[in-house]
């Protein structure tokens, strides 16, 4: 109760930024000036409105002032794994950065498969009060790619979208999968692995991962997923987002999709715009993520499908762990 009381006294406060960038997508504008803020609202920006006195001022010199940030992918490890983080304190590091929402992928334990799971989450995260958090159900039944899960209630309890995060192996249950979902009006945000030809691998398989002697994760392991999918897209007509694509070929791929009028949307990791195979250096574990940091080539492809806004997004695929973890 009096988390909430304090949080109802900030949302009546009145407030204003000054000397910040401004930026704001929807209507165009950036440019330095002031904000100013009553009972949660925004209610002028440069010129104060008549009788306006500030319970706050806040000093934004040399920051940006903007919508807040959504991180499509972030793992909060609660319920599950809440030795590694929880949901207070990853929506309090997400708030600090600008972040007020987040969309949690369905692979907790339990998995997002039942409303409980999903109302806990939302739940957990309004406790916390820092940011909001809207989660994806899963699009089959402990994310096995066997049995659909109940995708009405999952709607019901706030889930946004549904994925299955693990490939799912029989093409024609993907379908009926997708299908199903287009019936409730959900987006499928498809994680775009070929299951057998990323097989025991860890890196992008190139000249790094051969020198390395380590198992490689060819290109064609994402494009042949992106294929897939796409040929069931048209098929079916469901909305459906890519998620963290990291091979320039599948944001060709995706272009030429939405070139033709296909529903595909696609995202990227930030890191896969900074980093590619040769930054595993000598057995760097800091760099093993999935899908792998891949040639050059690719991280321009990826920056490329940034600018032409291919990839409509940046997320963080944040996957918190302890040390232990990350040593190993």
């Amino acid at each position: 109760v009096h988390g909430h009381a304090t949080q109802w006294r900030k949302r009546l406060m009145r407030i204003i930024i000054r000397n910040g960038r401004i930026i704001d997508p929807i209507n165009g504008l950036d440019e330095t000036g002031d904000l100013y803020i009553a009972e949660g609202k925004i209610v002028a920006v440069g010129t104060a409105p008549s009788n306006f006195t500030a319970d706050k001022e806040i000093d934004a010199s040399n920051q940006i002032v903007c919508p807040g940030l959504i991180d499509l992918s972030a793992r909060l490890r609660e319920p599950g794994l809440e030795h590694k983080a929880d949901i207070a304190s990853e929506t309090a590091a997400a708030a600090t950065a600008g972040i007020t929402t987040l969309c949690c992928p369905p692979d907790t334990n339990p998995v997002v498969d039942t409303p409980a799971v999903a109302r806990l989450i939302r739940d957990r995260a309004a406790q916390a009060g820092y940011a909001r958090v809207v989660p994806l159900g899963a699009l089959t039944q402990k994310l096995e790619g066997e049995t659909l899960s109940e995708m009405a209630a999952l709607r019901d309890s706030g889930c946004v979208g549904v994925s299955n995060i693990y490939p799912i192996k029989n093409t024609r249950f993907q379908r009926r999968a997708m299908e199903y979902a287009s019936t409730h009006n959900f987006t499928v945000f498809l994680n775009p692995l070929d299951a057998w030809l990323a097989e025991g691998g860890c890196a992008h398989e190139g000249i790094v991962a051969t020198r390395l002697g380590l198992p490689g994760i060819p290109a064609a392991a994402e494009t042949a997923a992106v294929a897939r999918d796409l040929a069931l897209v048209e098929q079916i007509g469901v909305r459906a987002h890519f998620c963290r694509l990291s091979t320039s070929r599948a944001v060709r791929m995706v272009a030429r999709a939405q070139y033709d009028g296909l529903p595909v949307t696609a995202d990227v990791c930030a890191h896969q715009l900074f980093f590619t195979e040769m930054d595993i250096g000598e057995f760097d574990n800091n760099y093993h993520v999935i899908p792998p940091l891949r040639s050059q080539g690719d991280r321009e492809g990826l920056r490329k499908g940034v600018q032409q806004n291919v990839l409509e997004a940046i997320c963080s695929d944040h996957q918190p762990h302890e040390p232990d973890a990350k040593q190993a």
